[in-house]
């Protein structure tokens, strides 16, 4: 027994030893621009034995690109307002340059990876956001995960990276959060896995002083979160993955932890990170 179902028994969690694990990750911030972090983290995710599901981002080197072909992008409260232009670099940038980098350098750590956008296999079903006061442009919002299809995918041993780029069943591509496709994905797949989801980026977890990295919280609970939002301890980007932790959590989801990408096998272990729990 490892040491994620050791610690699962001492939280009072009950195991289904019927299931087998899946570890469903997804890295962003600055990892993805750092060629020694990434590496770093990549390889402890190939050490990885169980199944296992990456989910990146890339906006700022979407960024960078938009900047270099003097394309104006906005953002609104973090998020990217996605018009025409900006839907062709998201997409050349995450299924395209950044997917397939990714993917390269798992399979030179003995990974056999398979990168995957959510239109390939009809992975991802999306639909337009709708908001009556803000129009987000060419911005998904995740209607359907083919379980199916990933479930055949990790039986023939793969590892899957996927991009985070969805698709409406009518021919539109759509920029899709990727943390909100890491929830998404995660609570789909209970139902065959014992699922653990991480969100990883540069931080050391979730910090009660953004100035002071050691000030990580080692546990939220739904009523600490209410608290730490009220006193506007966190805000912006922290928001909506804790959002989709507790989400995943209500949907089955056995343990969320968010933490340093570098620091993954410390944060599949239970011994960094900040743990999100359900009460």
């Amino acid at each position: 027994m490892n040491s994620t179902n050791l610690d699962t028994i001492k939280m009072g969690k009950p195991i289904d030893d019927k299931k087998e694990m899946l570890y469903v990750i997804k890295v962003g911030g600055n990892v993805i621009e750092d060629e020694t972090k990434l590496d770093s983290f990549l390889q402890s995710f190939s050490g990885i034995k169980e199944n296992k599901i990456l989910i990146h981002g890339g906006g700022k080197l979407a960024t960078l690109l938009a900047k270099q072909l003097s394309v104006n992008q906005q953002l609104i409260d973090g998020r990217r307002i996605t018009d025409t232009e900006t839907l062709k670099i998201v997409t050349m940038v995450y299924a395209g340059y950044v997917n397939k980098n990714i993917v390269a350098q798992l399979q030179s750590k003995n990974c056999n990876a398979l990168g995957l956008s959510g239109t390939d296999g009809n992975l991802i079903q999306a639909h337009k956001r709708k908001n009556s006061n803000i129009d987000y442009g060419f911005v998904g919002d995740i209607d359907v995960v083919n379980c199916l299809f990933i479930k055949s995918l990790l039986s023939k041993g793969l590892s899957l990276v996927i991009a985070p780029i969805s698709h409406d069943n009518k021919g539109q591509l759509l920029n899709t959060n990727a943390d909100t496709i890491a929830q998404e994905i995660a609570k789909a797949m209970t139902k065959d896995y014992e699922v653990h989801l991480i969100y990883s980026f540069e931080k050391s977890g979730v910090l009660l002083n953004p100035e002071d990295a050691k000030s990580v919280i080692k546990t939220i609970n739904p009523t600490y979160y209410k608290e730490l939002k009220d006193n506007n301890i966190i805000f912006d980007g922290m928001i909506p993955k804790l959002d989709n932790a507790f989400i995943a959590l209500q949907q089955g989801v056995r343990n969320v932890v968010i933490g340093k990408a570098e620091c993954l096998q410390q944060l599949i272990s239970g011994e960094s990170g900040t743990n999100i729990i359900s009460q």
